[in-house]
């Protein structure tokens, strides 16, 4: 299926959060996750069912100063 990740279009074969994460190689300890614009708790991410369209934010922590 078609969606948004991180602003560019990716063609998926997941079908829910914690599938995606695991088929674009995201560390799942390390990461937020926004579903069209709306917080996923990280406990609902393999119960959370991705839809053709969908806009995916990941957000991982980085350092800096």
């Amino acid at each position: 299926m078609r969606v948004i990740v991180n602003g560019e279009g990716a063609e998926v074969g997941a079908t829910d959060l914690a599938a995606l994460l695991t088929e674009m190689d995201f560390p799942v300890t390390q990461v937020a996750i926004a579903v069209n614009r709306r917080v996923v708790p990280r406990g609902r991410w393999a119960e959370h069912a991705l839809c053709a369209g969908d806009r995916i934010e990941i957000i991982t922590p980085r350092q800096g100063g």
